[in-house]
């Protein structure tokens, strides 16, 4: 399932530190490869402590962690929705994305120079969100050209509500506001305004690269940012890259646990920046357990069985008859699947069984 996170920010706020921390996160956690698939692109591993728990127990001969792919795109200019500078290729990388990691700068440094000469995170996010909205107005005006006659003037109902759509986002186009603020009533609505594929309708999280004082309690431009964002149903995240550079250099896990330890943190930036985007993208884990190996695979959280089946094989999902379904807790608790069995505590689940985060799955089929 190879959906991508992309990186994006202005000139020198942190945005490559960030990703280049990413590509060294192999050396924060037990199992936590990084590949690039293109110069700016990384297979990163979602830190789960879960797996690691479960393999403890079950001592398969491998353990598999599920993924992410985070992609480093290029800096943003002010008229890139017209094409200056690399903003043609800019936008289109983000269209290509799943969702969206906007670095902010929060740190004062004279040594790094701000490409509009003053730091001002919020500035800076409303010069991206407003490049970003004028290539979705673009969109719209596209679209409303096209069924505006209609639903004005014929009877073609599905035109009619197409119209509305594009207007109310149309409208907070208009007054600087991002597509995702937009909220619809009905299934239709919300599939007519999810079929746009807009910029600003891509989930995002906001992430505060603050200095090594203010990595714990933040600051007065993580205030701001907080502030500037309160109604756009957004995260946001506070991490230091100097600092996620430096834990990156330890060699062994105890010597980074201590450093975290002594700043007051209990992981590093990025496994927390791991696991946002991760959740950001609306993904969930279930887990395989057996001698041959542990393994975690990713599901869009709601999907039913059969869909989570069809994760590990097509066929599963084409022959599902059931799945036997172990909760984590309880795993972890009786210790082998053996004793869950004896408890009874296994479940039994059919076609309509959510699979829910965590859950230990064994599916049975039929081809």
């Amino acid at each position: 399932m190879a959906l991508q996170c992309g990186i994006v920010g202005l000139p020198n706020v942190g945005k490559s530190t960030l990703f280049n921390c990413l590509s060294n996160a192999k050396a924060q956690a037990a199992n936590f490869p990084f590949c690039t698939i293109e110069p700016n692109v990384g297979v990163i591993t979602v830190p789960d402590e879960r797996l690691n728990k479960l393999a403890e127990l079950v001592h398969p001969q491998r353990i598999v962690p599920t993924t992410v792919e985070i992609v480093d795109i290029a800096g943003l200019v002010k008229g890139a929705s017209k094409g200056e500078g690399l903003g043609n290729k800019f936008l289109a990388n983000i269209r290509e994305t799943d969702a969206i990691l906007h670095v902010l700068r929060c740190f004062d440094d004279d040594n790094v120079t701000h490409v509009d000469g003053r730091v001002d995170p919020v500035r800076d996010k409303e010069i991206i969100d407003a490049e970003l909205q004028l290539k979705d107005l673009e969109t719209i005006d596209a679209r409303i050209n096209k069924v505006e006659k209609q639903a004005k003037t014929g009877g073609d109902k599905d035109a009619k509500i197409a119209f509305e759509v594009y207007s109310k986002i149309r409208e907070a186009l208009l007054r600087g506001q991002s597509a995702r603020t937009v909220t619809f009533d009905t299934k239709d609505e919300q599939k007519i305004a999810h079929d746009l594929f807009l910029l600003t309708d891509k989930p995002v999280l906001y992430v505060c690269n603050v200095d090594e004082k203010s990595v714990v309690t933040g600051n007065k431009y993580v205030d701001a940012v907080r502030e500037a964002v309160k109604d756009e149903n957004a995260e946001i995240l506070v991490v230091a890259a100097k600092i996620e550079s430096e834990i990156a250099e330890f060699d062994s896990y105890e010597e980074r646990q201590l450093f975290l330890n002594e700043i007051g943190l209990e992981e590093s930036g990025m496994n927390r920046l791991i696991k946002s985007a991760y959740k950001l993208l609306n993904l969930q884990t279930f887990f395989t357990a057996g001698p041959q190996e542990v393994r975690a695979w990713t599901f869009h959280k709601g999907w039913k069985a059969p869909q989570c089946a069809g994760v590990i094989h097509s066929d599963f999902e084409k022959g599902f008859i059931r799945a036997e379904v172990i909760k984590y807790e309880d795993y972890i608790t009786y210790g082998s699947e053996a004793a869950v069995k004896e408890a009874g505590k296994m479940y039994v689940e059919g076609k309509d069984y959510v699979v829910q985060d965590g859950d230990i799955m064994h599916f049975r089929f039929n081809v």
